[in-house]
């Protein structure tokens, strides 16, 4: 017989002998079988995975396993490794392996468990949008949790929104008032408060309307889970499974919880981002450039192109505001604001509404260009800007100008024979010096003449065929002398699609045109007598905005 150290072995030792008899037993062996005793039969006493394993010892027929047998012996999984003795006789030692196998199947789960959260996290984090980022909440809530999945978010008004997704069925969206109360646990989830365990909820409690259609097993099992969100909760989350299926375990319910946090904070991602964007696009409606028409008569036609493709604003600006009646003048505005980008574009917001408030002043440009400068003085914003103002009369047949720079590009004059002139109005920057110098200058256009006014971003577009040379004043000339006689409309298009023809791929400044077109004689009512007018220019000067500057203004369109 194989010696005799077996017998203080720590863990169980049976002596077997060829013909299955138990020859003897060690203490542990005892403890482990209490009905075994030395001459019983083994098979007898202990499972058949065991005492397979001798027979086929015995008769020399090969192990079907690829390892030692293993199998359960009362709570116990044991692993049986035998050893031969001289006489003939087995000697089995049996390894519990329970703990072992219970360590590499829990981290079998927590591997699987981590992938999965991996998984919702990047696939809810991939979507800011908050519908998809529910339904795909729910679907795999239903996947890899549960039978069944309810996302409950929060009242708008007072019906929920409320996502159904069963494992492989269809997810469902619908809004109903309902009474959160009736599910245990489901109110207070919404509060974000922690969940309720899943063994105090009754599941003859929870009520139809929790339940996803198709859904046809009676509910065996709840969980009750919030979904946390950024300060404040996104919703909660109900997991259903049918009576068929084994309950909850208490780790299932972590895991709940863990999955509830990542679509909680994905969740809160998606409509913080919703609110967001709807807030700038509210902002964002005020801060472009309006929709140009016709106004009193005259043609007015605009285009803006930011520095950026993506950007929708930013420093370059135009307005048109009309006067109350077709005898008085309708205010043009035209300016550049130092920078390029949102900051620029708020302080061209800021210019805007200045000006829009100033416009009972609108007859006298040198007061207006005054109380804008200090305005931007007194303000935090260290950006200075360059503006054109225009105002435009319709009179007696005749489309006046009043045009005043203030440290803007000059505009241009394109008359009916295609001569291009440049108004030779100027000035000095607006919001950098104490006080602004102007001058403004008076014209009157033809029937089919345009005005247009530009930021330097036209005529500094970079490019052409070395890729590095300027538009230029004299090629947007060029390009204008073409545009005799066309539509205010066609007018912008025409220097737009020359601007972004010269650039090819090319950056950029803003880049902002308005043109202003006096009514062809086709469409006018009263013919108009612009002998001797048409093309004839007058100038005033307006100096620091003290003296006659109110007086030259106010006297100007008549």
């Amino acid at each position: 017989m194989t010696g005799t150290a077996w017998i203080e072995a720590p863990y169980p030792v049976l002596v077997v002998d060829r013909r299955g008899g138990l020859v003897r037993i060690n203490e542990a062996a005892r403890r482990l079988l209490p009905d075994a005793a030395s001459g019983d039969r083994l098979d007898e006493r202990v499972p058949s995975w065991l005492s397979d394993a001798h027979r086929r010892l015995c008769d020399g027929s090969p192990d079907a396993g690829s390892g030692p047998p293993a199998g359960p012996i009362r709570d116990r999984l044991l692993e049986a490794h035998p050893t031969t003795g001289d006489d003939g006789d087995v000697v089995w030692w049996l390894v519990d392996e329970t703990d072992r196998r219970f360590a590499e199947t829990a981290l079998v789960d927590v591997r699987a468990r981590s992938e999965i959260l991996a998984e919702v996290s990047g696939a809810l984090l991939s979507t800011l949008n908050v519908r998809r980022c529910m339904e795909m909440g729910a679907a795999m809530a239903a996947e890899h949790l549960a039978e069944g999945a309810v996302l409950v978010a929060p009242p708008r008004g007072r019906r929920h929104p409320l996502t159904f997704a069963r494992r492989g069925g269809p997810v469902t969206r619908a809004a109903r008032q309902v009474d959160v109360s009736g599910v245990p646990g489901l109110a207070e989830a919404l509060q974000g408060f922690p969940p309720v365990p899943a063994r105090w909820i009754d599941p003859a409690d929870i009520p139809d309307w929790v339940v996803p259609e198709g859904f046809t097993s009676p509910v065996g099992s709840v969980i009750v889970t919030p979904l946390p969100g950024h300060g404040v909760p996104a919703g909660a989350l109900i997991l259903l499974r049918s009576g068929t299926e084994r309950a909850f375990t208490e780790s299932e319910e972590v895991f709940a919880r863990l999955f509830a946090a990542r679509a909680g904070a994905a969740l809160s991602a998606a409509r913080l981002y919703t609110e967001q964007a709807a807030i700038t696009a509210t902002l964002m409606s005020e801060l472009l450039p309006p929709v140009l028409r016709h106004v009193h008569g005259v043609e007015y036609a605009g285009g803006y192109r930011a520095s950026k493709d993506h950007e929708r604003v930013g420093g370059d600006f135009y307005d048109v505001h009309p006067s109350a009646d077709p005898s008085g003048e309708t205010l043009v505005v035209l300016g550049d604001v130092a920078g390029k980008g949102l900051d620029a574009a708020v302080l061209t917001g800021k210019i805007r509404n200045t000006l829009h408030a100033l416009l009972p002043l609108a007859e006298d440009h040198q007061r207006v260009l005054d109380l804008l400068n200090g305005a931007l003085l007194s303000s935090h914003h260290t950006r200075f800007a360059t503006l054109v103002l225009g105002s435009v009369r319709r009179r007696d047949g005749r489309t006046r100008l009043r045009l005043t720079s203030a440290g803007h590009l000059p505009p241009l004059l394109v008359r009916a024979d295609g001569t291009v002139e440049e108004v030779a109005t100027r000035g000095t920057l607006v919001g950098a010096l104490p006080a602004v110098e102007a001058r403004t200058v008076e014209t009157v256009l033809a029937p089919g003449e345009t005005c247009l006014l530009y930021t330097d971003g036209i005529v500094e577009a970079r490019g052409g065929p070395l890729g590095d040379e300027f538009l230029g004043t004299e090629r947007l000339k060029r390009a204008l002398a073409e545009c005799a006689g066309m539509q205010a409309e066609a007018v912008v298009e025409r220097i737009q699609m020359l601007a972004a023809q010269w650039l090819h791929d090319g950056r950029h400044d803003d880049m902002a045109v308005v043109a202003v077109t006096a009514p062809r004689a086709s469409s006018l009512t009263t013919a108009p007598d612009t002998a001797g007018t048409a093309g004839g220019t007058r100038e005033r000067s307006h100096r620091d905005g003290h003296g006659d500057g109110t007086a030259v203004a106010g006297g100007g369109g008549g």
